[in-house]
C-alpha cells in the first residue's frame, strides 16, 4: 500500500496587531531605578528653582565653583527651553518611566504602538539631553551636577530601552545590528558616557588641572 502523505502543517499565522510585549525584571528595575534617578534631579533642581525665583541672592548646594555651577545654568535661557523650567517636565516624564517599569514588575504587557510611542519619547529625550550638554560646556560654560545626574539616567534608558525593543522584534534591525543590542548594549553605554566625559574634561582641562 502507499503510505499516506504527510499531513500538511498548518500556515503560519499572520502577526497579531494586538499581541502585547512585557519585559523581564532586570529591565524593569533599569526603568525604575533611571525614571528614579531623573526625578530625584528633576526635583531638586525644581526646588531650588523655586528659591531662586524668590531670593535672587540664594545660592544652590550644587554650585561649588565657577564650573560646577548650578545657580548658573537654572538663571540661563536654555533652561526653560519651552518657556517653564526644564525640570518640570522631567517631573512628568520620568514618572512615566517609573510608572512603566513598576507596570512590567507587576506583569503588565504592551502593545507595540506603545512602546513605539515610547521610544520616540526616549529619543526625543536623548536629543534634547544632548542640546542642554552642549549648551552646558560651550553657551552657559558651566555644569550642574543635578542635571549631569538626569543625562546619566537619560542616557542609560534610551540605550536599554532601544536594546529590549530591538532584541523583541518590536524595532527592525539588520542582524549585525542585533547581535551587537544583544551582546555589547553596555559598550554603547560606556561609550555614550565617555564621550560625554572627555568632553567635560577638556572643556575646563585648564581648571581641573590647576
Amino acid at each position: 500500500m502507499t503510505p499516506p502523505p504527510p499531513p500538511t502543517p498548518p500556515p503560519t499565522p499572520a502577526p497579531d496587531a494586538r499581541r502585547t510585549t512585557g519585559g523581564g525584571r532586570a529591565f524593569a528595575l533599569l526603568l525604575v531605578l533611571t525614571g528614579a534617578a531623573g526625578l530625584l534631579a528633576s526635583w531638586i533642581i525644581t526646588l531650588d528653582k523655586f528659591k531662586l525665583l524668590e531670593d535672587p541672592d540664594f545660592t544652590p548646594g550644587c554650585s561649588l565653583n565657577p564650573v560646577l555651577s548650578c545657580g548658573s545654568v537654572m538663571e540661563s535661557d536654555q533652561a526653560e527651553a519651552f518657556g517653564f523650567p526644564n525640570p518640570m517636565l522631567g517631573l512628568v516624564t520620568y514618572a512615566v518611566v517609573i510608572g512603566v517599569g513598576v507596570s512590567l514588575l507587576a506583569g503588565a504587557a504592551f502593545p507595540r504602538w506603545y512602546w513605539l510611542t515610547f521610544e520616540a519619547g526616549c529619543l526625543f529625550g536623548i536629543g534634547f539631553v544632548s542640546w542642554l550638554q552642549y549648551e552646558s560646556l560651550y553657551e552657559i560654560n558651566a555644569l550642574c551636577l543635578w542635571c549631569c545626574l538626569a543625562w546619566l539616567a537619560t542616557i542609560v534608558l534610551f540605550w536599554y530601552l532601544t536594546s529590549f525593543l530591538v532584541g523583541a522584534g518590536l524595532l527592525p534591525a539588520p542582524g549585525p545590528a542585533r547581535t551587537l543590542f544583544a551582546e555589547f548594549t553596555w559598550v554603547l553605554v560606556v561609550l555614550h558616557i565617555g564621550v560625554v566625559g572627555m568632553l567635560i574634561l577638556t572643556r575646563w582641562w585648564d581648571f581641573w588641572t590647576s
